[in-house]
C-alpha cells in the first residue's frame, strides 16, 4: 500500500514537472504571430565601404541606423506594453503571400545588394566617374510550396543553367522556360554555397497574372514556381576608383543614402562629416533621389544612443493617391519624445544632404 502511494506521489511530480516546462515554453519560448519592432543599433560605416584608392583621413562617421525585429512571445507580448516605443506588427503585414520567415530575410538580403549597387552607381554619377554594369547571376529570393522545384530548390541558391544553356539574368531565364509547358522537365544547375549541383526539376503552371480580365482568360506560363533576382556589380572604369560594400548581415534597403555618403567621403580628399558623429537612413537610386523607409521613429533611438549629432531623413514623401509616408514628421515627432540633442535633417537628394555638409563648421574633437 505504502509503495501505491509513493509511485502515485512520483507520477504528480513528474506530471507537475512537465507541467512546468510546457508553461514555460508557452510563455517564453512559443513563437506568436507577430514581430516586435524596437530600436536597433547605429553602425559605423567606414569599415564597410572600401576603395583602392584612399588617401582620405576622415575624424567624423557616417552612420546607417536598424531596426530590431524579434518574434513576440507570450513574455515578450506583454512586456511590450509597458517598454516605450515598441512596436506590435503581424507577421502577415511584413511577410509576402506563402513567403517563409527565412525568405524574407533573402529578401531582405536581396535588398541589401540592391542598395549597394544603386549607392556605389549614386556617388559615381555625383562625382563623374564613369561605370559599367555587370550581372553576376540570378538569386533565388523565393520558392513557392506546392511545386516541384521546392523540394530542390532553397533561397539563395543561384541558378546557372537551364539545360545546357548558361543563364545569368532572369530575362534568360525566362525566355528559355516561356514556351515549355506544365509537366516538362528541365535539367537546372545551381550554385548553393560553394557547391554547384544539377538536378532534374518539373515545370508546373505559375499562378495567374493579377489584374488579367475574366472574359479575357490567358493560357497559364510554365515555371519553376521561384521569384529571382538579377545580382549585379558596378565596376568602375578606373580600377583605383573601383568601391566594394561588405555590411555582414544587415539587410534591407534603408541605408542608401549613409553608404553614397560614405563612398563620396572616400573618394574625395577632403572630410565632408569635417569630425560630426551623422547618421541618417534612405534609399537612393542611381540618380541620387532619397526615397522613404519604415522604421524611422526607432532609427532615431538608435541613433541618439550612438551619441550622432545629426540625424538625415527622408523629406515625408506624398503618392499620387495622395497617400503621405511621414518620415522627417515621425523623426522630428520622436525626436521630441526623446528629449534629444541631435539635429534633424529631411532630405530628398544626395545633394540636400551634401548642402547641409557644406554648411557645417569643422569640429575640433574627433568622434569616438
Amino acid at each position: 500500500m505504502e509503495d501505491t502511494r509513493h509511485m502515485k506521489r512520483a507520477s504528480r511530480i513528474v506530471v507537475s514537472v512537465f507541467i512546468a516546462i510546457a508553461l514555460v515554453y508557452g510563455i517564453y519560448f512559443l513563437p506568436l504571430p507577430l514581430f516586435i519592432f524596437s530600436a536597433g543599433t547605429a553602425e559605423d560605416i567606414q569599415p564597410m565601404v572600401q576603395v583602392k584608392q584612399n588617401d582620405s583621413q576622415d575624424h567624423g562617421v557616417f552612420m546607417l541606423t536598424t531596426v530590431r525585429v524579434s518574434d513576440a512571445t507570450v513574455f515578450s507580448y506583454l512586456l511590450s506594453f509597458v517598454r516605450p516605443f515598441e512596436e506590435l506588427h503581424l507577421k502577415s503585414e511584413l511577410l509576402q503571400k506563402d513567403e517563409t520567415e527565412q525568405e524574407y530575410s533573402q529578401r531582405q538580403e536581396v535588398n541589401m545588394l540592391t542598395s549597394q549597387s544603386s549607392a556605389i552607381q549614386a556617388a559615381y554619377h555625383k562625382l563623374s566617374i564613369p561605370y559599367k554594369i555587370t550581372t553576376d547571376g540570378i538569386l533565388i529570393v523565393q520558392v513557392f510550396k506546392d511545386y516541384p522545384a521546392s523540394q530542390i530548390l532553397k533561397p539563395g541558391d543561384y541558378i546557372v543553367k537551364i539545360d545546357d544553356t548558361a543563364v545569368q539574368t532572369k530575362e534568360e531565364l525566362q525566355a528559355l522556360l516561356k514556351n515549355k509547358q506544365a509537366g516538362d522537365t528541365v535539367a537546372v544547375t545551381y550554385k548553393r554555397k560553394k557547391a554547384t549541383k544539377t538536378d532534374s526539376i518539373a515545370l508546373a503552371a505559375l499562378p495567374a497574372d493579377e489584374g488579367t480580365a475574366a472574359d479575357k482568360p490567358q493560357a497559364r506560363r510554365a515555371g519553376l514556381g521561384i521569384v529571382p533576382a538579377n545580382v549585379q556589380s558596378v565596376k568602375a572604369e578606373d580600377e583605383t576608383r573601383q568601391v566594394k560594400i561588405k555590411a555582414g548581415d544587415i539587410g534591407g534597403p534603408s541605408a542608401g543614402l549613409m553608404f553614397t555618403l560614405e563612398i563620396i567621403n572616400k573618394l574625395l580628399p577632403e572630410d565632408i562629416t569635417k569630425g560630426h558623429k551623422i547618421a541618417g537612413t534612405g534609399t537612393i537610386d542611381e540618380k541620387g533621389t532619397v526615397g522613404v523607409i519604415g522604421g524611422i521613429q526607432h532609427k532615431i533611438i538608435a541613433a541618439d544612443k550612438a551619441g550622432a549629432e545629426i540625424f538625415f531623413a527622408p523629406k515625408d514623401y506624398v503618392s499620387p493617391d495622395g497617400q503621405t509616408i511621414k518620415n522627417y514628421t515621425d523623426a522630428v515627432k520622436r525626436a521630441e519624445e526623446i528629449h534629444t540633442a541631435m539635429k534633424i535633417v529631411p532630405v530628398g537628394t544626395v545633394d540636400d544632404a551634401l548642402n547641409y555638409l557644406n554648411t557645417l563648421s569643422p569640429k575640433e574633437d574627433k568622434a569616438s
